[in-house]
Parts: structure tokens; C-alpha cells; sequence
């Protein structure tokens, strides 16, 4: 995935990546095609989303383990066919619809969710590097330390992302395990001590959820070097 691209932030001029959350969640519906278009539309450099996988074995863009409708009625993925979740929900998308409906120059940062069924997930990335997408255009990043050591076994080519909420000895441990060039964490346990002493070794460190213009041109001083932002629109130019 790529270094950052120079970006004016507050009338200064940084390098950051830009990752559209959920596609562009502060804009559109979270984890839709449409948030990830927004996302592009915004000039983010990577778009990210999550991934959950059906009870018929369909992987679908989600971040909760429950689909709520506009009733109220809760659904959970796990044990839905997806047929079923659709009706309850028009927009949810798929893993395959992502990569048929996005330009293949896409860079993506693929969500997956803790204790999901791999073998779904591995069988439409598959299908999409035999159709032509770059492993380079692709990344894999999970809370669950199982799943990245099973994805970085499948997919050796692909970058894997250590997402982490709070400790960085944990972050680093599993990044020089799956060979992870980047870790994103927190925000909220990120100081710029911290910052400073990860941009000197060769991980990357991304922060999440990060909105604020004022924090990002901050960090950037001490070596961030990207964010997770529902809003990319704020950091486009």
C-alpha cells in the first residue's frame, strides 16, 4: 500500500495517507457501495470496510454482528442466509460486488471481523486477483490475530494490517509475526511520544477514527503517518 501522498491540511502542507472509513461514513451509509464511492470521490488514497460472512456462506460489507432494520428487528449475520438479511436490508453489499464495482486501481483495506468463516472470504479474493486486481491494490487488517495468521498463510502477497486499540507491544509483536508493514490504532491511546518512536522503526502507524484537521497536521509532526476518517472530504485538497 502506498507512503502517503503531500496533502494541505490547515493551510499546511503534510504527508498522510487518507482512509475513507467504512468508505465515507460521515457522508453516506457506512459500509455500502455508495460510502465507498464517496470515499473515492474525496480522493482518499485507500478505502476500508468490514467484513462479515452469512450463515450461507456469502461474505458481506458490515461492522456489527446483528443487522437492524428500520423495525427494530435484529438479524444476526452469522445465522442469516443472505437472501434473508437483504430483504431487511436493500443496500447491503457483498465482498464480490465490491470488487466487480470499483475500479480495480482501488486501493483497499479489507476489514475482517473476529471468528468469521475464512474460506468465503479467501474464495472471492482469489477470484478477484485471477481477474486482475493487484495484491499491491489490496490489504487485510483484522483486530483478530487468528485471522491475520491464517490470511498472511493464503495470501502472502497481500498486506496484512495489524489493527490495534491500545497496546503497542501487542501491535508490534503481531506485525513482525505476519510480516505487517503497518499497525492502526486508537486514537484515543496515541501520544506523541508513542508516535515519534514507531516512525522511527519501519512500521507504519495509522490512527482511527481521526477527523480532526487541527490533530492531524499535529501528528504529522511527529511522524503519523495516515488516519482513519469518517470525512476524507476534509482532508482532499
Amino acid at each position: 500500500m502506498g507512503d502517503g501522498r503531500l496533502k494541505i491540511v490547515d493551510d499546511t502542507l503534510i504527508t498522510m495517507i487518507t482512509i475513507g472509513h467504512r468508505g465515507a461514513r460521515g457522508l453516506a451509509p457506512e459500509n455500502t457501495i455508495t460510502s465507498l464511492l464517496k470515499g473515492i470521490e474525496h480522493k482518499a488514497d485507500e478505502v476500508e470496510f468490514d467484513v462479515r460472512v452469512t450463515a450461507d456462506g456469502v461474505p458481506v460489507l458490515h461492522h456489527d454482528p446483528e443487522i437492524t432494520d428500520p423495525s427494530g428487528t435484529k438479524l444476526a449475520i452469522v445465522h442469516r442466509e443472505y437472501d434473508t438479511l437483504l430483504q431487511h436490508k436493500a443496500d447491503l453489499a457483498t465482498l464480490a460486488e465490491v470488487f466487480a464495482q470499483l475500479p480495480n486501481s482501488t486501493k483497499l483495506v479489507i476489514e475482517i471481523k473476529p471468528h468469521v468463516s475464512l474460506h468465503p472470504i479467501t474464495k472471492v479474493l482469489q477470484q478477484a486477483l485471477n481477474n486482475g486486481w493487484d495484491p499491491n491494490n489490496l490489504a487485510i487488517a483484522s483486530f483478530d490475530f487468528t485471522v491475520l495468521r491464517a490470511m498472511h498463510h493464503a495470501f502472502p502477497d497481500i498486506d496484512m494490517i495489524v489493527n490495534e486499540r491500545w497496546s503497542g507491544v501487542r501491535a508490534h509483536y503481531r506485525a513482525r509475526a505476519v510480516k505487517a508493514k503497518r499497525v492502526t490504532m486508537n486514537q484515543m491511546w496515541l501520544w506523541s511520544g508513542f508516535i515519534k518512536s514507531v516512525s522511527s522503526s519501519n512500521i507504519q502507524l495509522v490512527a482511527y477514527t481521526l477527523n480532526d484537521p487541527v490533530k492531524v497536521r499535529r501528528w504529522a509532526r511527529y511522524g503519523l503517518t495516515g488516519i482513519v476518517t469518517d470525512y476524507p472530504d476534509r482532508f482532499e485538497r
